[in-house]
């Protein structure tokens, strides 16, 4: 085939990966897939790079069917070489910020001759919001790929491929962190595109105040208001459910920012496609718009990401301490203790941070006393945090959940009828009955219709298989799993 620019790898990449998406790959592939750089094309073989193991894994697991429809964009054979190049050995790193001045002290340094535009969704950006900025971000395989693309939004790059960006995930796993620092670093860089951020509740509440005085003009200029913005970002959209009107105007709203190239950022705690399951969910028209551009979860932590964002709280909740002042905050935690600290952690993030600074402060006050911070400080802080084993949940509990999760009836539930649509929430069911209670497996069968301890038990390995080889599943099982836990 002979040597070729480099350019001619970046469009046989994009062509493939069009390709692969008409073939209906996983979330989580596709977005591995997009993370990695097309290197070169010679000789018949495309090179493409990643600095993240996980990714290399598996790219190369994919492998034929990638090489396949690389076959069939280049319409000749092409070999994929997929090579691990860690980040800090990159001469021009695709995705991280520009680091002209820290992160932080960007806001207060912007010239003062930087006109703001004067439209009144514009909010000020707190102290604590101001934080959240895409340096302050913890990094793991759970939220790497919703990073990656969040940035992209904010450096105003790959707007067709990543509009509308639909980030999903349960509740305090960094969605609205990645919101808020797309804010940030629009408003910190580029003042000139006018970014606004709401959440689903606020953006309601403006929109029914705006049609009670629509004679004055209100809603008029509400309408006007949000047409005149760059790039609009919306927060827990989930909450649209069952509010008609607010999703006609939003629909319209949608439908016009996209059309003339304006960006456009949701989030919520399900996929797009979970917001239309049920007699409650969005029409398929919605969905279907919500889904067209790039749509990403992220996902609960592991213990790994768990033990960096406990390391990462530690360190530096204690520098914010020492410049603000705050008292008891000099507790010295050792390196095992945070790794005690992660294996008993929950996974809710702002849960986690305010379980280090608690255990920072009960540290503070031992060591004070002349004392030692012990493992059993740490448990009863936990337990604090995360009361698991003083609840009580039976499987009439995880029923009602399950069913109302996927708009099953308890009859289908618990009968016989063996169709995908109702395995997967019946599966899911019996092993929640196992890991949350006490019951036997032949207790459990009788609560699922009189199923047999061979049964009950295929489907705790179809669980178990499934949370090992689908993210996205082990996110959704866990979401209902956490659920389950606050509301009993």
């Amino acid at each position: 085939m002979g040597s070729v620019f480099e350019s001619d790898a970046e469009a046989l990449w994009q062509d493939t990966l069009d390709l692969l998406e008409e073939q209906h790959i996983s979330e989580p592939l596709s977005a591995m897939l997009r993370s990695c750089t097309p290197l070169s094309l010679e000789d018949g073989i495309l090179s493409i790079s990643t600095s993240m193991r996980l990714v290399q894994k598996t790219v190369l697991k994919n492998n034929a069917t990638i090489e396949n429809c690389l076959t069939q964009a280049a319409f000749e054979n092409i070999t994929l070489e997929v090579a691990l190049i860690p980040a800090s050995e990159k001469n021009t790193p695709q995705h991280t910020p520009p680091e002209p001045q820290k992160d932080e002290d960007l806001w207060d340094n912007l010239s003062k001759d930087v006109k703001i535009a004067e439209n009144p969704l514009v909010e000020t950006i707190t102290d604590n919001d101001s934080r959240l900025t895409f340096k302050r971000f913890i990094q793991g395989d759970e939220n790497i790929f919703a990073y990656q693309a969040a940035l992209q939004v904010a450096e105003g790059v790959n707007k067709q491929t990543y509009n509308p960006l639909f980030i999903y995930g349960k509740s305090g796993l960094g969605k609205t962190h990645l919101l808020r620092a797309i804010q940030n670093y629009i408003s910190r860089n580029d003042p000139t595109r006018l970014c606004v951020y709401k959440d689903a509740s606020t953006f309601m509440s403006e929109y029914v105040n705006a049609m009670q005085n629509r004679d004055k003009g209100d809603f008029e200029t509400l309408k006007n208001n949000y047409h005149g913005i760059d790039v609009l970002i919306i927060d827990d959209i989930q909450t649209f459910l069952n509010k008609t009107n607010t999703i006609t105007f939003f629909f319209d709203l949608f439908n016009y920012l996209s059309s003339n190239g304006k960006q456009i950022v949701l989030a919520a705690d399900r996929s797009p496609a979970q917001l239309g399951m049920g007699k409650s969910g969005f029409d398929e028209r919605i969905t279907s718009r919500l889904g067209s551009g790039f749509s990403i979860s992220i996902q609960v932590p592991s213990f790994e990401l768990k033990l960096l964002l406990i390391t990462a709280f530690y360190k530096r909740q204690k520098e914010d301490a020492q410049i603000d002042h705050i008292p008891f905050m000099d507790g010295a935690i050792s390196e095992g203790d945070l790794k005690f600290m992660a294996e008993h952690a929950g996974n809710n993030i702002r849960d986690i941070e305010g379980f280090v600074q608690s255990c920072i402060i009960m540290a503070a006050r031992k060591q004070k006393a002349g004392g030692i911070f012990s493992h059993e400080d740490i448990m009863r802080i936990a337990d604090e945090k995360w009361p698991m084993s003083k609840k009580q949940i039976s499987v009439a509990q995880i029923q009602r959940l399950v069913e109302t999760y996927y708009d099953v009836s308890h009859n289908d539930l618990i009968g016989d009828k063996r169709n995908k649509e109702l395995m997967e929430p019946r599966h899911i069911a019996i092993w929640l009955s196992r890991e949350l209670t006490d019951s036997t497996l032949a207790d459990i069968g009788k609560r699922f219709g009189g199923r047999s301890h061979a049964t009950i038990k295929h489907s705790i390995s179809w669980v178990e298989k499934q949370k090992k080889e689908d993210k996205t599943f082990y996110d959704q099982i866990f979401r209902i799993h956490d659920t389950i836990i606050e509301n009993s």
